[in-house]
């Protein structure tokens, strides 16, 4: 589900579960702390296009950019790479309220041509798991970068945008 639709967060509850009930409720089994992913939205961000979209198939690395990409581990293998950032956007509820609560970029250059791309995909798993967590981590992504997503997030929803921490909006625009 993209949270980032408006019509969606009519629908939410104000609620949020990262777990599947409690893993220690029970027998323990199938489903036990399994996590909830309807709260994240993958958002690239293209500094060398001025481009920020959303693309729901990067939840399962099968995003457009993604595609038909084979990803290696070493950054220099990949020299020609275009940027992109994958930035975990998780929407979170206080005082009944929406907002940009979990913000975490994890950075992917891809080639296109040579059908190769570079990135780390611990750092993507553990960046998603922080952003459900409600952390901030920004301050790897280039300024140009942090800029467009900024704007991206304040023209969306700007209710969203004003609700959210400082934290996030200094990081954006510093």
């Amino acid at each position: 589900m993209d949270l980032l639709n408006n019509d969606n967060l009519k629908k939410k509850k104000a609620s949020f579960n990262i777990l599947s009930n409690d893993s220690l409720d029970g027998h323990g089994g199938y489903g036990a702390g399994t996590l909830n992913l309807d709260n994240v939205t993958p958002i690239f961000v293209s500094p060398t296009d001025d481009d920020v979209f959303i693309d729901m198939g990067a939840l399962h690395a099968r995003s457009q950019v993604e595609r038909r990409i084979k990803f290696l581990k070493e950054k220099d293998k990949v020299p020609n790479g275009k940027l992109y950032w994958l930035v975990w956007v998780t929407i979170l509820f206080k005082d009944k309220k929406p907002y940009y609560g979990g913000v975490t970029g994890c950075e992917m250059t891809v080639d296109t041509e040579i059908r190769r791309g570079y990135k780390s995909l611990p750092e993507h798993v553990n960046n998603m798991d922080k952003s459900l967590k409600g952390k901030i981590i920004i301050d790897q992504m280039d300024e140009k970068s942090r800029h467009l997503l900024a704007d991206f997030l304040k023209n969306h929803n700007e209710d969203m945008w004003n609700h959210s921490i400082d934290e996030l909006k200094e990081g954006l625009l510093k």
